[in-house]
């Protein structure tokens, strides 16, 4: 029974180092990146035999990743604020992918249908209204612009932490407190 669970915890680690490798080294080969990720060349080859297949695999584990992140954080239930903890803890745990995206979204969203984007923007949009109306997030912005505002901090976060810039240890409540609070002095 492990087997498969197993299995699929290898190749979600593969995918994510390969993710990252592609980040890293955007022009390497398929061999340089099995290098890079310490794995076979036959190894790839099973996941993908052109870059092309590997970035469209690398998008639909992303799209596959983020939507999971989302469906998890219980935005239509939980106090908004422990919502947005968990939104936060859960798409770290996909930092990787994330940064893939950042770096590759013109050529992997090609492979998302809009609906899916479309269905992201709705839940978080939901649950920013939400937590406007709980009176947890400020109103003098739109909900869908607060999740931009999320997004892009969280992004931008997760792509400065990969270049070394910010410390991975207490990144999330930088995200949360950030977010929630600015950056003005208090």
């Amino acid at each position: 029974m492990n087997a498969p669970a197993s299995a699929d915890a290898d190749e979600s680690r593969i995918l994510s180092a390969l993710a990252l490798a592609l980040v890293d080294h955007p022009r390497a080969t398929l061999q340089e990146l099995a290098q890079a990720v310490g794995i076979s060349k036959a190894t790839l080859y099973r996941f993908s035999r052109t870059r092309e297949q590997l970035i469209q695999r690398l998008a639909t584990q992303s799209y596959h990743a983020m939507g999971q992140a989302i469906d998890q954080s219980d935005l239509e239930t939980d106090p908004p604020a422990e919502a947005l903890r968990k939104l936060i803890a859960n798409h770290l745990q996909y930092r990787e992918l994330a940064a893939f995206l950042t770096h590759f979204w013109n050529d992997a969203s090609r492979e998302l249908p809009d609906p899916v984007v479309d269905e992201w923007d709705r839940k978080l949009d939901a649950f920013f209204l939400r937590g406007q109306q709980a009176g947890v997030f400020r109103i003098d912005v739109t909900a869908a612009t607060l999740s931009e505002l999320f997004i892009s901090v969280l992004i931008g976060l997760v792509d400065a932490e990969r270049r070394g810039r910010v410390a991975r240890a207490g990144l999330a409540g930088v995200v949360e407190s950030t977010f929630l609070r600015g950056v003005a002095a208090r």
